[in-house]
């Protein structure tokens, strides 16, 4: 069995609440889990200590047992210190297309044209 350690929806349509669970990987998401570890809730400010609540010695069991955590559980798990930070990929999906860039470029350049322009005629 693929174990995973994972979230599971909960709650109504848009006010999210999530159960931290470990579960089958083969299961739905919201489906079938062997054990639920704790609670996330998105809603709550990001400094609230009732926004992620784990049972950190199941948690600890799950893993030492080869469940896997989801990208979004295995954050919450560095932040707690349990596992050490992962080297993630810093995608350039953010960057603006070629032709975006051309137009901020186009922007710029009229700009400091214009900004240059005025400071010619008050030289004179």
């Amino acid at each position: 069995m693929a174990m995973k350690i994972r979230l599971a929806r909960g709650g109504s349509k848009k006010r999210p609440h999530y159960s931290i669970v470990a579960a089958d990987s083969r299961y739905a998401r919201d489906g079938r889990f062997a054990e639920k570890l704790g609670t996330y809730n998105p809603l709550l400010a990001k400094d609230d200590e009732r926004r992620v609540i784990m049972d950190m010695e199941r948690v600890q069991y799950w893993l030492s047992h080869g469940a896997q955590p989801t990208d979004r559980v295995s954050r919450f798990l560095e932040a707690a210190g349990v596992i050490e930070k992962k080297e993630r990929a810093n995608l350039e999906k953010a960057k603006p297309g070629k032709k975006a860039q051309e137009r901020a470029q186009q922007k710029a350049d009229k700009a400091a044209a214009a900004a240059e322009a005025p400071a010619e005629e008050t030289a004179e």
